[in-house]
């Protein structure tokens, strides 16, 4: 009984790693029709603006209009699909990086009532360079 307990700790030690959370960051945002959220990426001497809204919702279809480094897309997005979210990759991959840090976008929820869609952000940066800074919409 002694050995079972023994091996069973060692495999939670080793094995607990690999099954956390990629995500340093996660952050909820719920945005109203056309109502622009902005974010800052700073790493390294660079500073870079995210942003993005959403424009419609029609059968269960949520249409995201964002911006990235100057690149711009559009998703639609659907709760119950696997088109739920979208990756940002927020800076070129490095020879000596194996993951490049990104931004996930998930659509989570759509509250008809208020007309307001949210959205959960999650930061994998496995090298911590990465800072987020939220902006005031002008």
């Amino acid at each position: 009984m002694k050995y079972i307990l023994q091996f069973l700790t060692l495999l939670f030690v080793c094995f607990t790693p690999l099954l956390s959370n990629d995500y340093q960051e996660r952050r909820e945002i719920s945005l109203q029709k056309d109502e622009q959220k902005k974010i800052l990426v700073k790493y390294a001497n660079y500073t870079k603006e995210f942003k993005f809204r959403w424009t419609l919702y029609t059968n269960e279809g949520l249409v995201v209009l964002r911006s990235y480094n100057k690149r711009v897309a559009q998703n639609i997005l659907y709760l119950n699909n696997t088109n739920q979210s979208f990756k940002v990759y927020l800076k070129a991959k490095g020879a000596h990086s194996y993951e490049t840090p990104y931004l996930l976008v998930k659509f989570k929820e759509f509250d008809i009532q208020k007309d307001s869609a949210t959205f959960e952000l999650f930061l994998s940066d496995r090298e911590s360079q990465i800072n987020l800074q939220d902006l005031k919409n002008n």
